[in-house]
C-alpha cells in the first residue's frame, strides 16, 4: 500500500511540472517569435496570453467534469489536447497554428485542480496534505526548470526545437498519468451548465484581456466599453449558478468565511508577488549602458530563476512541518513577510547581483510557501466532489491577480521612464517595489485577522481533523480495501 502511495503521489507531481514547465515555454520565446515569425512583439505576447486565458477558462469546466466517476478520463483527454497544441508548436505552420497550439496547451494549467483533487481523494490525509502542497507550488518550480532550458534551446537549435521540449514533456506527462491515474468508482455522468460555462468564459476572457493586454488601453473607449461589458456578464453568470440545480461552481460554498477571505487574499497577494517577479526578471535583463542592471541574456536570465524555483519547492515542503507548529494563518504571515524582505533587500540591493539573486529567492520562497498553503485555506469545509471546481476559480482569481501585477510594474515602470529614454529610472524601480508591500500587507491581515484561531498541537492532530473535515473513500475504508484501490 505504501510503495502505492508513494508512486500515486510522485506521479502526480511529475505531471504537475510538465505541465507547468509547457506553461512557461512562451515567456522566453517572445522575441524569438517575433523575430522569427515576422511578427509584431505585441501579436508575440499572445503566445504566452493565450495560454492563461485558456488555462483560467477551461480550469471551471474540467473540475466540473472531472468532479467524480469521470476525473481520470478528463486528466487523460485534457493532457491529449495539451499534447496535440505541442505538436502544432513544433511542426513548421503559419502564426495561427502557433496560437492554437499555445491555447491547447493552457489545458495543462487546469489539469492542476484535478490533480489535487486526485491526492485529496486517494491519498492518506497526511500524504494527501503534503502533495497538495507540492502541486501547489509546481508553477513556481517549472520556471525555474523551463527558462534557463527553453532559452538554451532557442539559441543552440531554434524556435521550433525550444517549443519541442514543450511537445516532449506533454507526452511523457500523458503517459506518467495514463500507467498512473487510479480508476474511479463509477457513479452519475455529471452535468455541465453550459450557459454558465459559456458566460463565465466570456466574462473572464474580456476581464483578463483588459488586465493582461495594456496596448488595449490606447483605445481608451474601447477597453472601457469590454472591462464594463465583462463584468456584466459576470454578474449575470452569478446570478445564473446561483439559480441553476447543477451548477458549473456552487457560489454558495464560495461565501464561506474561510474560502472567501482566501480567493480575496490571493488575488491581493498575487498582485503584490507577480509585480515583484516582474521588476526582479526585467531588472537583471537591463541592456548594458544603463546605470543599473546587469545585462543578462536570455539563458544566464533564465538562470537566475533557478533560486526562485528552489526556494519555492523547499517551502513546499516546509508548509506542512510550518503549519503543525505555528497555524496556517502565521504560516502565511512569515511567507508574506519573506516577500517583503525580498523587496526590501532589492530597493537596497545597490547594483549588487548577489543581492538581487538573494531577492529573487526569498521571493521564490514566499510565492512556495503561499501557494503551498492556499489550497489548505480553500478547502475548509468544501465537500469532496468540489474541490476541483473551487480551485478552478481560485486558478482564475491567482491568473487574474498575476495579470493585475504585470500590467502595474509595466504601468510604473512606464511612468518612470523620461521622455526619449527607452529606459526607466533606477528610482523607478524602487518605487516599482515599494508598491508590492500594501498589498503584502493587505493579503496577510485578511488571513490573519480572521476570528476563530484552530490551534495545531501536532501534524497528526491536523491530518485527524482533515480527514474527518473531509469526508472521503480514503478515510472512510479500511486499510486492505484500500489496497485493492486500483
Amino acid at each position: 500500500m505504501s510503495d502505492r502511495v508513494g508512486r500515486l503521489s510522485v506521479a502526480l507531481v511529475c505531471t504537475a511540472l510538465s505541465a507547468a514547465v509547457i506553461g512557461s515555454v512562451g515567456a522566453p520565446l517572445i522575441t524569438p517569435v517575433a523575430t522569427g515569425m515576422h511578427v509584431s512583439l505585441d501579436a508575440a505576447q499572445w503566445t504566452l496570453t493565450i495560454t492563461l486565458f485558456a488555462g483560467a477558462i477551461a480550469g471551471p469546466v474540467l473540475g466540473r467534469l472531472g468532479s467524480g466517476p469521470y476525473r481520470r478520463t478528463t486528466i487523460l483527454a485534457a493532457l491529449a489536447l495539451v499534447a496535440v497544441g505541442g505538436l502544432l508548436t513544433v511542426l513548421p505552420l503559419p502564426f495561427v497554428a502557433l496560437l492554437i497550439g499555445r491555447g491547447l496547451q493552457g489545458l495543462g494549467v487546469a489539469v492542476g485542480a484535478l490533480l489535487m483533487s486526485v491526492a485529496r481523494a486517494h491519498l492518506p490525509p497526511e500524504r494527501s496534505a503534503s502533495t497538495i502542497a507540492l502541486l501547489s507550488v509546481a508553477t513556481t518550480v517549472g520556471i525555474g526548470v523551463g527558462y534557463p532550458v527553453i532559452s538554451l534551446l532557442d539559441q543552440l537549435a531554434g524556435l521550433r526545437a525550444a517549443y519541442g521540449l514543450g511537445f516532449a514533456l506533454s507526452v511523457a506527462g500523458l503517459a506518467i498519468a495514463w500507467r498512473s491515474l487510479p480508476a474511479e468508482t463509477p457513479g452519475e455522468r455529471p452535468r455541465i451548465d453550459g450557459l454558465g460555462a459559456i458566460l463565465l468564459a466570456i466574462g473572464s476572457l474580456g476581464l483578463l484581456l483588459v488586465i493582461a493586454q495594456p496596448s488595449i488601453w490606447k483605445t481608451a473607449w474601447l477597453a472601457v466599453a469590454i472591462l464594463a461589458g465583462s463584468l456584466a456578464i459576470l454578474a449575470v453568470w452569478a446570478i445564473v449558478e446561483l439559480r441553476a440545480k447543477t451548477p458549473l461552481v456552487d457560489l454558495r460554498l464560495l461565501r464561506q468565511g474561510p474560502l472567501l477571505r482566501a480567493n480575496v487574499a490571493i488575488l491581493i497577494a498575487g498582485l503584490g508577488l507577480y509585480l515583484l517577479f516582474s521588476l526582479f526578471t526585467r531588472y537583471v535583463q537591463t541592456p548594458g549602458g544603463a546605470p543599473y542592471g546587469f545585462a543578462l541574456p536570455g539563458v544566464a536570465a533564465g538562470a537566475a530563476l533557478i533560486p526562485f524555483s528552489l526556494l519555492g519547492f523547499v517551502a513546499g515542503k516546509s508548509v506542512p512541518r510550518l503549519v503543525a507548529r505555528i497555524t496556517e494563518r502565521w504560516t502565511y504571515a512569515l511567507s508574506a513577510a519573506i516577500a517583503m524582505a525580498g523587496a526590501l533587500l532589492f530597493v537596497l540591493a545597490d547594483h549588487s547581483l548577489l543581492a538581487v539573486l538573494a531577492a529573487i529567492a526569498l521571493l521564490g520562497f514566499a510565492v512556495g510557501g503561499i501557494f503551498a498553503l492556499m489550497p489548505k485555506l480553500i478547502l475548509v469545509g468544501v465537500p469532496q466532489e468540489e474541490t476541483a471546481s473551487v480551485l478552478s476559480i481560485n486558478q482564475i482569481i491567482r491568473s487574474i491577480g498575476f495579470s493585475l501585477g504585470s500590467a502595474l510594474a509595466g504601468s510604473l515602470l512606464a511612468a518612470a521612464t523620461p521622455g526619449g529614454s527607452l529606459l526607466p529610472s533606477h528610482s523607478g524601480y524602487v518605487t516599482a517595489a515599494l508598491w508590492a508591500l500594501p498589498a503584502l500587507v493587505a493579503s496577510t491581515l485578511i488571513i490573519t485577522t480572521a476570528a476563530g484561531p484552530r490551534p495545531r498541537s501536532s501534524a497528526k492532530a491536523q491530518a485527524d481533523r482533515d480527514a474527518s473535515a473531509t469526508p472521503s473513500t480514503t478515510s472512510s475504508r479500511p486499510g486492505p480495501a484500500r489496497a485493492d484501490r486500483p
